[in-house]
Parts: structure tokens; C-alpha cells; sequence
């Protein structure tokens, strides 16, 4: 098949065709088709040979050029395509190197495999805009509600026509037990939209969290608008959900908004959601305030937060208990997600019973320490003194302060705590020694005598030994098994050590070491202290 004046028109009129039908630009076409004529046009005149195809715009003629560069007399590799200065003489008046000869040659003739291998580079071009297309389109719509046709359902995975593509709805990412049949129309939220190899991958959910919140902003004006706003989701999809809301106008109840008239907005997202049902609970920035919203219908008496541990526990009347935990976990799960913190839920009876337990132990530390009567050790412990260094080292004015307590009294308790104090210090710096500690460590500013002796019965003996520590090693820390919290147990952690102090050591350690520059350390402080000024006045 030759190009010839007959069929150059055929070439728009082709590249029109297929781009409506592929909803794709004709210049698309166009270059594809350009591509795959020079690739023919290679194969007729040698594959060495740079070989481009220009096809005019308007009229379809193509124009066949051969290019070569002009290279560095050295750099010649490919002589089809590159010469050098003295060689391109003939061809310019004033040759340098990069300049470029382009060369006219003829049109080939495409024979049957030529023609067809030209087919198959279009149609690859074209596939590949069409989805370049749609990754396009679809990619700013993650994060957001899409409607769609179901197509087929395959290996439990619902395959939905969302328009110009396709997207996939993973069993596990459906409600319950749904079910769909071919031609059923289906909602959904675009969870991902990831460009593959076989075309851009639309990933669908009914589960999500974020579901939930796009239908309450479809139902709720309030929300779309900006005036209310969902802080935070949690679901056990098709079972319970909790969603906190916040709103900004004082004159609107954010719950009440949620909720509709009659309850007709949140039921509209129930009956999406197979009768899911919805606590909307009021966000509060107290956590703790927050949490006992969360952990509606039951009532709570007391909360308690471990800030540095992510953790929070929960006294309930004895009655409430149940409600409070709910079905198989229920209600404190979704609790948690929704304050992301770990809660403990105790009853007034237990609650009481450890308090008892706690005090008992600390009365009986001062008795047996200080050589108390159970009267003035309960007495301190009353005041809030929970260990030996509290009363060695405090002001004299806060012993001072306790009914009964004079200047003489109040001096001899400090004596005797320091006395122990020293004693113990004594002794757990001669088991530390006894199991081979050495005097870089023992010296080491920040480690008590304790610490050391706790450090040497993990096998840590040097101050080399210290500085290969991780700082969650001796502070301790959390981490994340199986979706639940798993405490790591700190070396340290008894002597309530915070994990900035254990970052601290440990680098003070490694500079001591000559492992660490200090210039450089401070260099990078500097740096992320900039980075962050930048994002703030960013911000």
C-alpha cells in the first residue's frame, strides 16, 4: 500500500474517527500514526537510520525525512545518523556540532506486514491514551462518592461501569453479606486510583469510614457548606458506626442538623448503609470530655489519660459495664478508633479496689523505709508523696505544711529518706561492678545507680554498649500487631525515663563516642527547626 494523493485525506478522516470513538484527541491519532510510518519506514531503509514522518494537518500528506546530527569527530557511534563537522561540510556552510541535517527521501510502499505491524503501534498508541485518559479523570475523584453500573461479578469481586471505565468493588470491601446482579446500580467511594500497566486500576468501597462521611455530606447542606464539620469516623460496617461532628455557628446544633427532620438525613445514610446504625456524637477538644460523648448511651464516672502511653481509662458505674463494652467489644472499640487512644474500662468497685491496693503499697514503703508508724506513712501518702525522692528532696516547706509536722520532724524524715536513698544507691552500684560494668558507663551523666544495675542485667556493660541502643529500648514505646497496640517494655521505664531523655542519651553517648559529629548534629537541628518555620509561615 502505497501513500499516495488518493488515501492521504483517508488519514484525517481515519484519526477522527478513532478519536471520537476513543474520546481521545485526533492529535493523538495523528502522532500515533506519524510513529508508526516511520517505523515501516525504518524497516525499508535500515533500522540505523533516524527516519521521521510529518503529517500535514490539513491536507494528510506525509512527508518521509531522514535526520542526522553532527557530532564530535570521536562520538560518531552511529554512522546513519550522526556525522562529523568535516563530513557534514558538504551539506552547511558553517557546521557545528548538534546542528542538524534533514533530508528528504521517499514515501515507502507498505507491504502486508509492514502495514499490519503499523496497525498494531497505533492501536498500542491509542490504547495507551485512552488510558492515560481516563487514570486523568479518574484520579481527582479519589476521596469522593461515584454511581455506577454492576458489569459482572468475578470470584466474589463486583466489577461496576463507572462511565468511561471500569472499577472493582473487593468482597471485603462490601457491606455484610450484599449482594448484586448485572445491571444493579450500585454507590460507592473511590478508595484508590492507581496507574498500571494493564490501564488505571479504580478501586471501590462500601466499608470505608470516609463513605460514610460523603454521604452525610451529600444529605447535610450544613457539612458541604462548612458550617459543621466531621472531625472524626468510626465504623463496624452494616453493624454500628460513631461519627463525631463540630459545628461552627453557634445557632446550629450540630447533632440535631445531622439528624434532620424526623430523622430523615441520617436515616437516607442508614438505608444506603443496609440499616447501619449511626451514633452522632459532639466533638469536644477535652479528650477526655470527648471520650465520655463517644462512649454514649453508657454513663461514665471518672476518666484518666496516659498522654504518653496513648492511653485511657475508664471508671463506669457497675451497672454500666456492659453498655459501656457493648456486644463482642462493640462500643469501646469504635470509642477507640474514634478518640484514637486505647481504653481501659474498670467499674467503681475495681477502680476502688486498686486505689486501696496502690495506697496500701506505698504506706507500707514508707513504713518499712522510714520506720514510720502506719499513721504518718498513711499520712504522707495522703498528701500525695508517692516515693522516697519526693521526700528526700523536696522543699521543707511542703513537709512543713502537713498538720502535725514540725522543722525537727520534717528534717529527720528527709535524713532517713536520703539515707536509704544512698544505701541503695551503694548497693546497686556494687551488683552493677560485680557484673562487669565498666566506669564510662557508671560516669555517664543522666544513669543513677539503679539505672546502671538495670542496664547490666540486660547485658549492657559499656558506653558503646549504651549508645547502640534505640531509644524505645530504654524509654519504651508502642507498636501495632494485628491492628491492636502492643506495650514494649522499656529498660528505663521504671524510672520513668520520657523517650526525648533516652533521644538525649543515647546521642549525647554517640558524640562522646566520636560516632556522631556535633556540628553536624546541630547543623541538622538547625535544618528541621528552618523546615518547620517554612511550613508554618507557609501555613
Amino acid at each position: 500500500m502505497a501513500i499516495t494523493s488518493a488515501n492521504q485525506l483517508e488519514l484525517l478522516q481515519t484519526a477522527e474517527a478513532v478519536a471520537r470513538e476513543k474520546m481521545i484527541e485526533p492529535e493523538l491519532v495523528i502522532e500515533a500514526m506519524e510513529d508508526s510510518l516511520a517505523r515501516a519506514a525504518k524497516s525499508r531503509y535500515g533500522s540505523e537510520m533516524d527516519i521521521r514522518v510529518k503529517i500535514d494537518r490539513k491536507t494528510g500528506h506525509a512527508t518521509f525525512t531522514r535526520v542526522r546530527t553532527v557530532v564530535e569527530d570521536d562520538a560518531v557511534e552511529n554512522y546513519q545518523a550522526e556525522l562529523t563537522v568535516e563530513q557534514a561540510r558538504p551539506y552547511l556552510d558553517d557546521p557545528k556540532v548538534g546542528d542538524v541535517i534533514v533530508d528528504e527521501v521517499p514515501p515507502v510502499e507498505l507491504g502486508r506486514i509492514a502495514a499490519q505491524s503499523a496497525k498494531q503501534v497505533i492501536l498500542q498508541r491509542v490504547r495507551e491514551a485512552e488510558r492515560d485518559r481516563q487514570y486523568e479523570e479518574f484520579k481527582d475523584r479519589a476521596g469522593t462518592i461515584i454511581n455506577g453500573v454492576v458489569k459482572r461479578e468475578e470470584y466474589g469481586n463486583i466489577i461496576v461501569d463507572v462511565g468511561r471505565g471500569e472499577a472493582i468493588l473487593r468482597r471485603n470491601e462490601k457491606i455484610g453479606r450484599e449482594s448484586y446482579r448485572p445491571n444493579d446500580r450500585i454507590r460507592a467511594y473511590v478508595k484508590d486510583v492507581r496507574r498500571e500497566a494493564r490501564g488505571p486500576q479504580i478501586f471501590l468501597s462500601r466499608t470505608d469510614p470516609q463513605f460514610m462521611a460523603e454521604l452525610f455530606k451529600m444529605e447535610v447542606p450544613e457539612i458541604y457548606d462548612g458550617v459543621i464539620e466531621i472531625k472524626a469516623v468510626a465504623r463496624d460496617p452494616g453493624s454500628r458506626a460513631k461519627i463525631a461532628v463540630i459545628s461552627y455557628d453557634n445557632s446550629i446544633d450540630p447533632v440535631g442538623a445531622c439528624v434532620g427532620m424526623r430523622g430523615s438525613r441520617v436515616q437516607a445514610v442508614v438505608g444506603e448503609l443496609q440499616g447501619e446504625k449511626i451514633d452522632i456524637i459532639p466533638w469536644n477538644e477535652d479528650q477526655a470530655t470527648f471520650l465520655v460523648n463517644a462512649l454514649q448511651p453508657a454513663e461514665v464516672s471518672k476518666v484518666v489519660i496516659d498522654e504518653d502511653g496513648g492511653r485511657i481509662e475508664v471508671v463506669v458505674p457497675d451497672e454500666q459495664l456492659s453498655l459501656a463494652i457493648g456486644r463482642r467489644g462493640q462500643n469501646v472499640r469504635l470509642a477507640s478508633q474514634l478518640t484514637g487512644l486505647d481504653i481501659d474500662i474498670l467499674t467503681e468497685e475495681e477502680e476502688s479496689k486498686r486505689r486501696q491496693a496502690e495506697f496500701n503499697a506505698r504506706t507500707q514503703l514508707f513504713m518499712d523505709a522510714l520506720d514510720l508508724d502506719e499513721f504518718f506513712a498513711q499520712l504522707l501518702v495522703a498528701e500525695g508523696f508517692t516515693d522516697l525522692e519526693e521526700v528526700a528532696y523536696v522543699e521543707l516547706d511542703e513537709l512543713l505544711s502537713i498538720e502535725g509536722v514540725d522543722e525537727g520532724t520534717a528534717e529527720e524524715l528527709q535524713a532517713r529518706a536520703r539515707d536509704v536513698l544512698e544505701a541503695r544507691n551503694k548497693a546497686a552500684l556494687e551488683n552493677a561492678r560485680a557484673l562487669g560494668v565498666e566506669d564510662s558507663l557508671v560516669d555517664f551523666d543522666g544513669l543513677s545507680p539503679q539505672m546502671v544495675e538495670a542496664l547490666a542485667k540486660d547485658g549492657i556493660k559499656t558506653l558503646e554498649d549504651f549508645a547502640t541502643c534505640a531509644d524505645w529500648e530504654l524509654a519504651g514505646g508502642w507498636t501495632t500487631v494485628d491492628g491492636q497496640r502492643v506495650k514494649d517494655e522499656g529498660l528505663l521505664e521504671p524510672f520513668d525515663v520520657s523517650l526525648e531523655e533516652a533521644q538525649n542519651m543515647v546521642m549525647t553517648a554517640r558524640v562522646m563516642l566520636g560516632w556522631v559529629d556535633p556540628t553536624e548534629l546541630g547543623a541538622e537541628a538547625g535544618d528541621e527547626t528552618g523546615e518547620g518555620d517554612d511550613q508554618e509561615a507557609g501555613a
